[in-house]
């Protein structure tokens, strides 16, 4: 029987648009198991985003709850919801977030030294780069770097702390088609490789080839299983 790592219950999130309140997810119901890759696929602006950074904890819910491990994520103390995002979590995301004044490994070293987790950083990280096939290029910085290398320092930091949960939003958005592909496979490799579960938030239904379920969202943030031929629209 499958590990339950995840459940999601009644999510609700609202932002101010104007004069009225803009409601993204309206009562968001997800359960998710440990190692289990799901893709969730909808239209730009649907919410997609915005319940990944409430899964990772960078952002709270209006109302409901995310339970990670049976505890509930909004009861986290600031210092153990820091943990949490640190440890228990990793983000991919579009514009790949590297720090341009480090090397691709000083940035999958970073959130270990944040973590004070320094012993033996540097020889995962260099690990990690091998592993994603940057091993040569560890000293670059990102500037001298193409987008999908970028993206694999990006997925090797994501991998840094062993997290139990990976999350990726629209991944591959800012990278042309091919290169977009090769990521994805070798983000699906190295997921598979290290067993965290995964959340991939796309608009892009040739991406999610390889995942357990692939879901659908609606306005309101209603999930549905998808047949994977949605089209944006």
């Amino acid at each position: 029987m499958s590990e339950k790592l995840v459940e999601v219950t009644e999510l609700v999130k609202t932002y101010p648009s104007g004069e009225r309140i803009l409601r993204v997810l309206d009562g968001t119901r997800l359960s998710i198991d440990a190692g289990e890759r799901v893709a969730v696929l909808g239209a730009s602006g649907v919410g997609k985003s915005t319940l990944l950074h409430l899964l990772g904890g960078l952002d709270r819910p209006d109302s409901g709850t995310i339970a990670f491990r049976g505890q509930s994520v909004a009861e986290l103390t600031e210092d153990s919801l820091a943990g949490y995002r640190n440890a228990e979590v990793g983000f991919v995301f579009q514009f790949f977030q590297l720090l341009p004044e480090f090397t691709a490994l000083e940035n999958v070293m970073m959130p270990m030294l944040i973590g004070r987790d320094a012993r033996g950083a540097r020889r995962r990280a260099s690990a990690l780069l091998d592993e994603v096939g940057l091993g040569e290029r560890s000293h670059h910085f990102p500037g001298q770097l193409s987008g999908g290398e970028r993206q694999r320092v990006a997925i090797a930091r994501a991998l840094s702390r062993g997290p139990s949960l990976l999350l990726a939003d629209e991944p591959t958005g800012n990278l042309d088609i091919s290169t977009g592909m090769r990521v994805m496979e070798l983000f699906s490799q190295v997921q598979g490789e290290h067993g965290a579960a995964i959340v991939m938030a796309t608009h892009n239904p040739a991406l999610v080839a390889g995942f357990d379920r692939v879901l659908e969202m609606q306005p309101g943030g209603t999930l549905q299983p998808s047949e994977r031929g949605f089209a944006e629209g």
